[in-house]
Formats: C-alpha cells, sequence, structure tokens
C-alpha cells in the first residue's frame, strides 16, 4: 500500500511538468510586441487595439501562434526596440513614433508635414491605402521590418498649451518660445510661423514650462489632459498642425518563418486591430479636447480658415527644409502631398455622392 501510495504521489507531482511539456509542444510560435505606450484600456487607443490582435491570432491559430505583449517601455526605449525588432529573435514587432521611425526609415521624414491632414477620415483613409503600404514597403529593404499600420499618436492632431496667451491667429505665435520634439521638422515649422524652438525630451518638458525655458510646448490633447499640462500652462488652442502617428512594424525575417496561413492570420488580425484603434482614437481625442476647455484658463478651436493661412506659411519652409536640408527627393514629396490631397477630395466626393445626392 506505501508503495502505490508513493507512486500515486511521485505521479501527482510531476503532472503540472507533463502539462507544460504539452503546452509548449502545443506553441510553436511565440510574437513579442513592445510599445511604449502604457498597459491601460482607457487612456490610449493602442494598446486596447494590441489586446484585441493578441485575442484574434491565439483564436485563429488555436494558441500555437502566442503573442505576449509588453507596454510602458519594459523592454527598452523605442530606438531599443527597433533595433531588436530587426534581428527578430527577442523582439518580434513593436511600434514606433514618428520621429524614432525615420531613424529606420527616413523617408518617414515626409509625414511629418505641417497641415498634412485636415480631418480623421483623410488621415486613416490615406494611412490604409495601399498607396501608403507600397509607400513602407521599402522598410523591408531598410530595416528588415515589414509595415502592419499605422495608429494614430494621441490622437493625431495636436494642440498648442502657452503660459503668455490664448493663440488664436498665426501672429499671436510671434516671439512665442515653444518646446518642441528633438526633430528638426518640428523646429523648422516652429520658426517658419514666427515662434522660437526649444528642442528637449519629454523628461525635461514640465520643469522647462515651470522655470521659463520655454513658454509653450503641443501635444495631442489626450496628453494634454493626462500629463496635466494645465498645472503649468494657462492656454490650450487645438490646430491640428501636426499629426502624429505611430508606424506598427513585424521583424521581417520572422515573419517569413512563419508558415503562410499564419501570415494571413498576421495580417488580418493586426488589419482589424488597426480599423479598432481609429474610431477609439478620434473618441480619446474628443474626449480630452473637451476636458482641456474645462481645465485650462482658456480654450480655442481654430477655425479651418486660420489654419490655412498657416499652413499657407508653414509648408513651404517645411519643404525647403525636408529638400534641401533632410536631403529628401523633391519629386517623393510632391508625390506623397499630392495623394493625401487627392485621398482626402475623394472622400468627400463620396460621401457627397453616396449620402447627399
Amino acid at each position: 500500500m506505501k508503495t502505490n501510495q508513493s507512486l500515486l504521489i511521485a505521479a501527482l507531482a510531476a503532472l503540472p511538468l507533463a502539462i507544460a511539456s504539452v503546452n509548449a509542444q502545443a506553441q510553436s510560435y511565440e510574437m513579442v510586441i513592445a510599445t511604449q505606450i502604457p498597459e491601460d484600456m482607457s487612456n490610449n487607443e493602442i494598446y486596447p487595439a494590441l489586446m484585441h490582435f493578441k485575442n484574434l491570432v491565439e483564436a485563429r491559430t488555436d494558441g500555437d501562434l502566442e503573442v505576449n505583449i509588453f507596454g510602458g517601455g519594459q523592454l527598452g526605449s523605442e530606438v531599443e526596440n527597433g533595433s531588436e525588432v530587426q534581428g527578430g529573435r527577442t523582439l518580434q514587432s513593436t511600434i514606433i513614433t514618428a520621429g524614432a521611425m525615420s531613424s529606420f526609415y527616413e523617408d518617414y521624414q515626409m509625414v511629418t508635414a505641417p497641415f498634412l491632414f485636415t480631418n480623421w477620415r483623410q488621415a486613416w483613409t490615406f494611412f490604409d491605402s495601399e498607396w501608403f503600404a507600397d509607400f513602407m514597403s521599402g522598410t523591408i529593404e531598410a530595416a528588415n521590418m515589414r509595415y502592419l499600420g499605422t495608429f494614430d499618436d494621441g490622437g493625431g492632431f495636436v494642440a498648442f498649451t502657452n503660459n503668455v496667451h490664448l493663440i488664436k491667429t498665426v501672429e499671436d505665435l510671434e516671439g512665442l518660445n515653444i518646446r518642441t520634439e528633438e526633430n528638426p521638422a518640428h523646429v523648422a515649422i516652429m520658426r517658419s510661423l514666427g515662434a522660437s524652438a526649444t528642442p528637449l525630451p519629454w523628461g525635461e518638458l514640465i520643469t522647462a514650462l515651470e522655470t521659463g525655458l520655454a513658454d509653450g510646448q503641443f501635444n495631442a490633447p489626450v496628453l494634454n489632459t493626462t500629463f496635466n499640462f494645465d498645472a503649468v500652462t494657462d492656454y490650450t488652442t487645438l490646430t491640428g498642425h501636426v499629426y502624429n502617428s505611430a508606424p506598427w512594424v513585424v521583424s521581417e525575417s520572422w515573419y517569413q518563418s512563419l508558415p503562410e496561413d499564419y501570415q494571413q492570420v498576421l495580417i488580418s488580425s493586426a488589419r482589424e486591430a488597426i480599423q479598432l484603434s481609429h474610431g477609439m482614437s478620434g473618441a480619446l481625442a474628443t474626449t480630452s479636447w473637451v476636458e482641456s476647455c474645462e481645465r485650462f484658463v482658456e480654450c480655442y478651436l481654430m477655425p479651418d480658415s486660420e489654419r490655412e493661412r498657416m499652413a499657407d506659411i508653414a509648408r513651404p519652409a517645411w519643404q525647403t527644409w525636408i529638400v534641401d536640408d533632410f536631403g529628401m527627393d523633391e519629386t517623393r514629396v510632391q508625390g506623397l502631398l499630392d495623394e493625401v490631397a487627392r485621398v482626402g477630395q475623394q472622400v468627400a466626393d463620396d460621401d457627397y455622392r453616396i449620402y447627399g445626392q
């Protein structure tokens, strides 16, 4: 009897290891995704979309392709994550904001153009288009990364906050010292509009505003409220002069190691996740702008007519910078700008043709 009991105890003790062994054998592939975005389902659109992607992929492959998501910068900086994805061994996928993306694929700097989009649907239609997918296919050769789609970074369109006065016209920017990202495109845009530009890393922004090193800054409304910029600046204006975006990429070498049916699952699931993020992005940005108007001393929604005045000044200056200083091909730059304009007109025409006639 004692011998039988000992055998039973030994068998039970070994059971978890046996189960783990079966599970390990059942899972053939792992996809690790890193992002700087917090692991929060309510204050951003990217993490919920990635969770939806995880659920879709694991359900469609019966768990054989496992997706693990690490948010909040747990696995390093954007550039560090991008470098790891290029190898595809320890990290297979990441989301990279525009400035960092340009260090892997310099053509992405074109997407920093001021006043590129007039509304979300134009932006989403452009980023979801075959034209833009073809444009981004260059990441494969340039960086061993395959493009999956583009998320809005904090809702896309940005708003100024500053301590001096409410910005209602382009003339109101004259003489203001605006903190920018360490992105020369943003510096060129601010200077063209009459403001001084002080490039600073994110970690120094609050101190710069508190000490007067900078009069103001611009970020998406959701960031302006989340990081309590109303505590260090009084005025906010929604201009949308920059559209912040964040491409989602996967290691090309790892992608090619997948069976074709799993490649199809990955692509279709990523595209559905991107679509999910669009609506959440608009909702979060709108909610945050309403909250901004409650928290800042004054808020102002810049009308289209004044935005166009600013665009007429900023666009030529930016084009000169990106061609002459950054070294981008002028024809390629103009091609992107023309396609954005075409998409915007097509969306408007289709809306009226389908719903207005």
